[in-house]
């Protein structure tokens, strides 16, 4: 049923003494000039808020106000109307009983509106409730996905290249062609998904019946599957002339770069290619450039190890380690780093493989191993140019290693990383790489071991209470007191796309060598060295890290049992040495 004001909204709003005359008459002199709505024009006036408009015609027109930020609504819902259709009429459906429909209006006073909506959501009854213009149009940009766009394009692009059609390289290299306009419109769409669902990667995947698109949102893969998978061969050609690859050559792996612009954001694109059974399978990692520079703060470190990192970077000279997987969060934590470095007095230089982010000031060597310019070769080169920080992106090698920690000795400030588990045996590593004991023991000052797990919505979260088998589970190798923990768990919302989880935070150790450590190094003693770590009163395991993270409810039981997974099993806690 379509609500109706009973008198003009101006003419109520004085007669409720909202507004007075004087201003209404001033709002309609405006109105008339700028064309826009009374509503929005007295609101721009200031002579009335959102919330007190919208509260009044909520009263008025016995209609509910809603709050539906936190609100997980199913995509079907909010495809009943597209999302042209619900800019147009600023009308999100939020709920769909199967008779009748709920939309939620930043005017529901809008007569043409109604009338259109009844019109496109016929025979579904209309209900109307009251919501704010920013939370509808933040629904709009949250909720609205490119998927059926992408499903579209790739329909249509599909029938410019039937399955017997060989793709004629000439017709979609030329830029004015109707095959090149559908494929460049897709890939605006993969990318514009991508960037709106904050994903960090996205994976194009050939098969024999169907095209897999799957984004990294978060460490996570979410899948979008296309029954068009011919059109993968136009789509690979594409991104590889945008890379600068060989077109001809599908038979061998390769790698390359582009920049896009997407929504404002400055994107700079790593990609690599691999044959596979069924074509070529591209995997791209987005970089978003114009995110601002990098912060340590904003990593989630806690305070006092921030302190603790802050005041060993200081240091004139030594080497300081950032372990990990692969995908741990190691870059950003360095760049966190270097960002804090980076002032005129300082000269530094970085060698990667690649440079993912340009940070002013900062000499960046892009290491290419088929021209022989390696990361020892760039090493000993930089050892000569006078720098005060030298950054690595990754110690791969004795001799890469080795070079490394005699700059270290030699007046330099060295920070690299190393593909390991934790922090202990990161530091052991170097030893196995071949390095000399003496001069690990010398020069290495601090390792900095780290995980990513997913943070809960801010928007969703609330309250949770640990079940009987929760705590069973984390008494087995924890003795937290269950009172002190404030749980919390996301429900799901638009924000975080109905996951509960939004964005990922750091989990840490932090090893700061001291003699005992030092001497068990210098001795070549592995097993000295592990118990000495261990009974440094300064070292919080991961795990044990992880679980202060649980108790202040900036994640969840399950990513914490993820992250203990992945780190061995579970580890004892309390500090006791190893047999």
């Amino acid at each position: 049923m379509k609500p109706k004001l009973k008198m003009r909204l101006g003419d109520l709003l004085v007669q409720e003494h909202i507004i007075s005359e004087q201003q209404l008459q001033l709002a309609l002199t405006e109105h008339q000039l700028s064309g826009k709505k009374l509503g929005r024009t007295l609101i721009d006036l200031s002579f009335i808020t959102e919330r007190q408009l919208l509260e009044f015609l909520s009263q008025q027109l016995n209609l509910p106000f809603l709050d539906i930020s936190k609100k997980a609504i199913p995509a079907a819902t909010v495809n009943l109307l597209t999302e042209v259709q619900a800019r147009r009429n600023r009308a999100l459906v939020v709920e769909d009983s199967g008779t009748s429909v709920l939309v939620a209006m930043s005017d529901p006073a809008d007569i043409h509106a109604l009338d259109t909506l009844e019109t496109l959501l016929a025979p579904k009854a209309l209900d109307v409730a009251v919501v704010t213009e920013r939370q509808l149009l933040d629904a709009f940009d949250n909720l609205y996905r490119q998927t059926d766009q992408i499903a579209k394009i790739a329909g249509k692009l599909e029938q410019e290249y039937t399955s017997s059609e060989i793709f004629d390289l000439n017709a979609i290299t030329a830029d004015d062609s109707d095959n090149e306009t559908t494929v460049v419109k897709l890939l605006q769409s993969i990318f514009a998904d991508a960037v709106q669902m904050r994903a960090s990667d996205i994976h194009i995947e050939p098969g024999e019946k169907s095209l897999r698109i799957r984004q990294r949102i978060d460490g996570i893969l979410h899948e979008n599957i296309l029954k068009e998978v011919n059109i993968a061969g136009a789509l690979v050609l594409r991104l590889k002339l945008m890379a600068g690859l060989d077109i001809s050559e599908k038979r061998l792996p390769q790698d390359g770069r582009f920049h896009i612009e997407v929504k404002g954001h400055q994107i700079d694109v790593r990609m690599s290619t691999m044959p596979i059974y069924h074509g070529e399978s591209v995997v791209m990692r987005l970089l978003d450039q114009s995110a601002g520079l990098f912060e340590l703060d904003k990593t989630g470190m806690p305070e006092h190890m921030l302190k603790r990192i802050r005041k060993q970077i200081r240091r004139p000279h030594g080497m300081l380690l950032v372990t990990g997987p692969t995908g741990s969060g190691k870059t950003t934590t360095l760049y966190g780093i270097l960002s804090e470095l980076n002032t005129a007095e300082r000269k530094i230089i970085t060698v990667e493989d690649p440079v993912e982010y340009q940070l002013p000031r900062i000499n960046q060597v892009q290491v290419n191993h088929k021209i022989g310019l390696d990361f020892s070769n760039v090493l000993r080169t930089t050892l000569r140019q006078d720098p005060d920080i030298i950054m690595v992106g990754e110690m791969r090698d004795q001799e890469t290693a080795e070079i490394g920690l005699r700059g270290a000795l030699t007046g330099h400030f060295v920070l690299s990383t190393l593909h390991t588990n934790d922090a202990i045996t990161s530091a052991l590593r170097l030893l196995d790489m071949g390095a000399a004991s003496y001069l690990v023991a010398s020069a290495l000052r601090v390792v900095i071991a780290q995980r990513l797990v997913r943070r809960v919505c801010d928007n969703c979260a609330a309250p949770y209470t640990l079940t009987a088998h929760d705590k069973a589970w984390l008494s087995s190798f924890s003795d937290i007191d269950f009172n002190q923990m404030s749980l919390r768990v996301g429900h799901g919302c638009q924000s975080c796309n109905g996951s509960g989880y939004r964005g990922r935070i750091g989990i840490f150790e932090m090893l700061e060598l001291d003699e005992a450590m030092i001497d068990a190094m210098r001795s070549g003693n592995p097993q000295d060295f592990a118990i000495a770590a261990r009974k440094s009163p300064n070292f919080t395991p991961l795990a044990e890290s992880a679980l202060h993270y649980l108790a202040s409810g900036h994640t969840t039981i399950e990513e914490i049992a993820k992250l203990i997974e992945d780190i061995d099993g579970i580890e004892n806690l309390s500090g006791t040495d190893e047999a």
